[in-house]
């Protein structure tokens, strides 16, 4: 399980390596053109219910830890699902890597946030 802190809070965001390696090679694309966005998702199951945003702006500190020392491969497709995530006006939504592209589109289009356990 993969870790993200974000700004001056000392708690962490926990999200599984795997999607943490893609949603890192996303965010660091945003924020080097120096765009603000946010990045949305649902909560786990076993956390109460709900779901939680972060504005993220290239002046806040950010880091990323991994658990496993070896990037994983990443997938293109998923890649651009989440890259077409960020540059919507909802910013980037936790896509499911299996979704098609074009589901991807449909959701990051709907006011729908789509369900990926962390």
């Amino acid at each position: 399980m993969g870790l993200i802190y974000y700004g001056a809070g000392s708690d962490p965001i926990r999200i599984e390596d795997r999607t943490l390696a893609h949603l890192k090679v996303v965010i660091a694309t945003k924020l080097r053109r120096n765009e603000s966005f946010t990045l949305s998702w649902r909560h786990e199951e076993g956390q109460e219910r709900g779901r939680e945003t972060l504005w993220l702006h290239p002046s806040i500190p950010l880091r990323f830890v991994f658990d496993e020392p070896e990037p994983p491969e990443l997938s293109g497709e998923w890649l651009r699902a989440l890259a077409g995530s960020a540059n919507s006006t909802g910013g980037i939504q936790l896509l499911p890597e299996h979704m098609s592209a074009r589901d991807a589109e449909d959701a990051a289009e709907g006011d729908e946030e789509p369900s990926l356990v962390l």
